[in-house]
């Protein structure tokens, strides 16, 4: 989705953000070419924010749902020190073959481990391993949040951190209409309302929701 600035706010934004790799404007090159709904990648400026994020929050242990073609993977592996390790979790084989031919090529793919099916199948195993994150960032289908929110946050530890995309869903969650729309709206109502986090909703990009579990 877009975001909500204005055009000339979203470049002054970009110009203040520290500089991609080249890896990544080839990966956002290749993505916008080749692949179908491109915006679905995250931008430069939210690829830096989750990397800090991962840095300030001394994360270790990342999971990830909604790949795509691996931008924010690897943003967020970037940041991850020499012994973290990232699980990222999508449906789509076609933009995660993009995504492993990045992996293979950056110096941070060894830290991360795609899992292809559906994420609450995936969320069932990693629980039933005993899988404890430092960090999770929710990227997948809106309609779903909530029920991923339920599944990850007992897997997240007391500290940790909980992010969440496109929670300003480019305006409509102010007038829903689409079952997107209503996906987001419920979520964001549902983290409000949950004891257990203390929490931000940012108006990074397309917005993200930010949570600390307590």
């Amino acid at each position: 989705m877009e975001s909500l600035l204005s055009a000339a706010l979203e470049a002054y934004v970009h110009d203040h953000t520290t500089a991609e790799p080249e890896l990544m404007v080839r990966l956002r090159e290749e993505t916008h070419a080749d692949l179908a709904s491109p915006q679905m990648q995250v931008g430069r400026v939210e690829g830096a924010f989750l990397k800090l994020m991962v840095q300030i929050s001394g994360a270790r242990r990342v999971l990830e749902l909604g790949t795509f073609s691996g931008y924010s993977a690897l943003s967020m592996a970037s940041g991850l020190p020499d012994d973290g390790h990232l699980i990222t979790c999508d449906i789509d084989p076609v933009a995660t073959a993009v995504a492993q031919r990045y992996f293979a090529e950056s110096p941070w793919g060894p830290k991360i481990e795609l899992r292809l099916g559906p994420a609450l199948d995936t969320l069932t195993s990693l629980c039933a391993e005993g899988a404890v994150f430092d960090l999770a960032f929710l990227d997948a289908d809106k309609e779903s949040y909530v029920a991923y929110w339920n599944a990850v946050l007992p897997m997240v530890r007391p500290g940790g951190i909980v992010l969440a995309d496109n929670t300003l869903w480019s305006g409509a969650v102010l007038h829903p209409e689409q079952p997107s729309d209503h996906g987001i709206v419920a979520f964001n109502r549902t983290v409000a309302a949950d004891r257990r986090v203390e929490h931000v909703l940012l108006s990074v990009r397309d917005g993200v929701m930010l949570c600390r579990k307590k």
